[in-house]
């Protein structure tokens, strides 16, 4: 398994022969370098989106196009999506979906989700959430943009997930010692991967901090293109 961080929350996960695109935002993203746009979307088989906002879900249609990949999203965001003739696979909190030996399942977040209609008013886009991603053994705690959330107690001894990509910027989600205290507190992760944070100024600028806080846990902050391998 490789895990690729994209900048900000987007991330690519080569998984049990598939790639997924998660909440994949690479123009206008300031962390991402644009001459690296090929390497990261290459032989994606999937787009995950976890809400509407623009720096998660702004490229989702354009690279389905491309890529001839099936958007995996709530209901609401694939109903606006079929639209405009895309392929969407469309579900619920609880539910779970195959991609291809991947399962996906949708859990809770607490954050907003609306979708930016060019200047006209702000559109509900379904609601937030995060994934339950599981394949080759292990599974990966996707959390999106989200705050702690008493969820999290019954999330981590249902699914047991052993690698976290969380949220940990701050202004918008959950900060670093928020993310720090759930990860203690409610799951038993082997690797945590950060995300959401030094995107601009008013989140966190370095991941630094969680590694401290979390001494017995494999915390990675790789460069954008990186790859973690697990």
């Amino acid at each position: 398994m490789k895990i690729i961080w994209l900048g900000h929350a987007s991330f690519r996960i080569e998984i049990a022969g598939q790639i997924l695109l998660i909440d994949p935002w690479l123009n206008g993203n300031p962390a991402f370098p644009d001459d690296q746009r090929e390497a990261a979307i290459s032989g994606a088989t999937h787009i995950l989106v976890t809400h509407g906002h623009g720096d998660h879900a702004s490229e989702a249609a354009d690279l389905s196009k491309e890529l001839k990949a099936p958007i995996l999203c709530i209901h609401e965001l694939a109903e606006s999506w079929d639209a405009d003739g895309l392929d969407t696979v469309g579900f619920g909190k609880g539910g779970t979906v195959a991609a291809g030996n991947v399962m996906v399942t949708m859990v809770n977040a607490v954050h907003s989700s609306s979708v930016d209609s060019r200047g006209m008013p702000l559109m509900v886009g379904g609601s937030e959430a995060g994934f339950m991603i599981a394949g080759e053994g292990h599974t990966i705690y996707v959390s999106g943009d989200t705050d702690i959330m008493a969820d999290m107690d019954w999330m981590g001894d249902y699914h047991k997930p052993d690698i976290g990509i969380l949220c940990c910027g701050g202004h918008y989600t959950m900060d670093i010692d928020r993310a720090a205290y759930a990860a203690k507190r409610y799951f038993d992760f082997k690797v945590i991967i950060p995300c959401h944070y030094k995107t601009f100024p008013v989140l966190a600028q370095s991941a630094q901090p969680l590694v401290d806080a979390l001494p017995d846990v494999d915390v990675r902050t790789p460069a954008v293109m990186e790859a973690v391998e697990i």
